[in-house]
């Protein structure tokens, strides 16, 4: 049967690459493109997490259940008619499903780590973001994490919920998971923004 952990990771894996592939064909990427931008979206964030909290990196090639899912979904979306991509290109449901599942599925893994509350939320945030993160540096947009719209901070509200204890049953792993995409969708509709300073001409 499998875990939440296991549940976490292939949603995430799935969101992350469509969102990926998405931008890749906005930005006119041939299919080489496509896929490793995917690529990227879907791992970049566990393996800088990885750098940070001292797991090995070759940890990442542990994964090969997720690199052939990943690939399987970028194929579709790549293959998909140009009507239905259309549809898909409102990627901001798949980048908040991403960005909760890994999320927590970082947090968890710092928690059963050991690791103080500041790992915690490191992971999480990293986990959540870092692949958007390099998929946006590689498609030369300015990374979604920085900009103008709350993003980051669900991520950081998964990681104290986890620290908090909040993941000790799979109901509860879903049901943050769904607030974390909510929360994330409602910033999206109503423009919710962290403040911000400009300096004077």
């Amino acid at each position: 049967m499998w875990e939440p952990w296991d549940i976490l990771n292939i949603i995430g894996t799935i969101a992350f690459a469509v969102s990926g592939v998405i931008v890749a064909v906005e930005e006119d990427y041939d299919i080489l493109g496509v896929y490793i931008l995917g690529f990227v979206t879907a791992f970049g964030g566990g393996a800088t997490r990885n750098l940070l909290i001292g797991v090995p990196i070759t940890n990442l090639w542990n994964q090969g259940e997720l690199f052939i899912v990943a690939m399987i979904t970028m194929t579709i979306v790549f293959c998909i008619p140009a009507l239905w991509f259309k549809f898909l290109k409102h990627w901001s449901f798949f980048d908040a499903l991403g960005l909760a599942a890994f999320a927590i599925q970082g947090a968890l893994y710092a928690k059963e780590a050991n690791l103080p509350l500041s790992a915690v939320l490191v992971a999480a945030v990293l986990t959540g973001s870092g692949g958007g993160i390099i998929r946006d540096v590689l498609a030369g947009r300015k990374p979604l994490i920085f900009r103008e719209e709350i993003y980051a901070m669900w991520a950081m509200l998964g990681g104290l919920m986890i620290a908090a204890g909040w993941g000790d049953a799979p109901w509860k792993l879903y049901v943050m998971a769904s607030l974390i995409v909510v929360l994330r969708m409602l910033t999206v509709r109503y423009g919710w923004k962290l403040p911000k300073r400009k300096l004077n001409s």
